[in-house]
Formats: C-alpha cells, sequence, structure tokens
C-alpha cells in the first residue's frame, strides 16, 4: 500500500492510497468510500481491495474531504457532493488516467453519479448502497434526520445518542473519525436529485435487501443512462458489504 497526497481545488490535501501493479493494462479502479468510513474501513476491510488487486488491476482508494487522513473543517461550507465529486476528478488527474472503473458506496456512491455525469473518463460505474431517493426531490424529514445525525456525533457521551443514530456513532468511533467535520459534512448543502440521465457509463447497483436507506434502487437503477445492472445482496446498510457477492461482483464487473 502507497499513500500520497494531493492539493484539491480549494486547497483542501486529499489523500489517497494505491495497491497493486502501476503497469496495468486495465484502467485503474477508483474507490470512493461512505459516510463516516474511509478508504480503508470501507474497501480493505471487506476484502475488495485484495480481491481486485489479484485479478490484476491497479486500484486507488480516496479519503473523502472530512475523512480518514485527508484535510478536515468544522465549515459546512467546505463540503457537499459537488466538491467531493471536484475532488475525485482532481484524483483522475494526478494518477493521468484518460479511462478510470469507478465504485463508490452510500455517500461515495452519490458523489460517483455526480462525477460519472459530468466526467467522461468514467468507463465503467459500481454504486451501492444507495436507492431512489438520490433521484427524487428531498423528502420531508430529512432536517430532522440530519439533526439526529449531527446530535449522534456531537453528543460529549455516547450512551446519551437516541437509538436512532447510534449506529452512525458507533461506526465514527470505531474508525476514529473526525467527528465534527462529520457533522459539518451533514450540515453541507446537498444536492436535491441527482441528474443521472447523463451517465453513459455500462452501471451496476448494489444494495442489501434490508437497506432502509437505499430503498427502491430499481428507480435509480432505471433512470441510470436508460438503465443499469441491479443486484440485491443479503443484509441492511452496513452487512450488505459482508455478503461474498459484494466483492465478487464489483471483482466480476471491472473484469
Amino acid at each position: 500500500m502507497r499513500r500520497s497526497t494531493f492539493e484539491s481545488f480549494d486547497g483542501t490535501e486529499i489523500a489517497y492510497y494505491q495497491w497493486g501493479d502501476d503497469d496495468a493494462a486495465t484502467p485503474p479502479v477508483v474507490l470512493h468510500h461512505g459516510f463516516a468510513a474511509n478508504a480503508l474501513a470501507n474497501w480493505v476491510t471487506p476484502g475488495v481491495v485484495d480481491a481486485l488487486t489479484a485479478a490484476g488491476h491497479r486500484v486507488v482508494g480516496i479519503d473523502a474531504r472530512g475523512h480518514g487522513t485527508s484535510g478536515k473543517s468544522d465549515d459546512p461550507a467546505r463540503y457537499g457532493d459537488a466538491k467531493m465529486s471536484r475532488d475525485l476528478s482532481g484524483l483522475f488527474d494526478v494518477l493521468g488516467a484518460d479511462r478510470v472503473h469507478l465504485a463508490g458506496y452510500s455517500m461515495g456512491g452519490v458523489v460517483s453519479l455526480v462525477t460519472a455525469g459530468q466526467d467522461k473518463r468514467v468507463e465503467r460505474l459500481v454504486v451501492g448502497g444507495i436507492g431512489g431517493r438520490v433521484v427524487q426531490p428531498a423528502a420531508p424529514g430529512g432536517r430532522q434526520a440530519t439533526d439526529v445525525m449531527v446530535a449522534a456525533l456531537l453528543a460529549e457521551d455516547p450512551n446519551t445518542v437516541p437509538v436512532a443514530g447510534r449506529g452512525l456513532r458507533a461506526l465514527a468511533d470505531r474508525v476514529g473519525a473526525d467527528r465534527p467535520s462529520l457533522a459539518a459534512i451533514a450540515r453541507a448543502d446537498r444536492t436535491d436529485a441527482v441528474d443521472v440521465d447523463a451517465i453513459t457509463a455500462p452501471t451496476l447497483v448494489l444494495v442489501g435487501q434490508d437497506d432502509a436507506i437505499a430503498a427502491d434502487p430499481e428507480v435509480l437503477a432505471a433512470a441510470i443512462g436508460g438503465g443499469a445492472q441491479l443486484r440485491l445482496l443479503s443484509g441492511d446498510h452496513l452487512s450488505a458489504l459482508q455478503d461474498p457477492r459484494f466483492v465478487s461482483s464489483i471483482v466480476d464487473f471491472f473484469a
């Protein structure tokens, strides 16, 4: 594993990791993690990186701004899907790649959709842990959900966190995340609905069948550039990554 950094468009330091052969014949596989996680927790731990490198791919994992070892801030104005997408395209520039295979999970899936619709270097795309909500206007109650997330992240005593926020707080604590930065990300302006019709790259959507966060994945799959493959996995938003088909589906799709 090789760790490097680059300075993004607004001066934020973005960290990324590389595995495998730099001279691989196939496009590099770029991986973007979910909210509160990081490249290592989201992609190394489930075995995705090992499986891709074993298949001969060069693999690159980004730590999104506010996450992992990338630059952090408690200012919501420093975050948002559009800024994270610009970081991702900036990484493509740094890699000198004219073609990439891109995979994103949850937050990273949304950022990957935004990027694939604008950056035609994305040749193949896998998005996981997201459903039809990302192509629909923001539903009522979104602010309430944000307030729960922020309260869970900023509580001094994790034992006081309401039930709805305990999973998020446990994940943030487990990976050693910077909780004020995550709270700022939660408060940042979000894209009401992602325009996925511009995506022309072949796309695979992976969702746990019990994932309430990623409801109606068939709506998303149908909206992407005339259609995408949809594969349901066992488990919910977090446990779906433990289904062996999560890893094998990504490797097969990028073969």
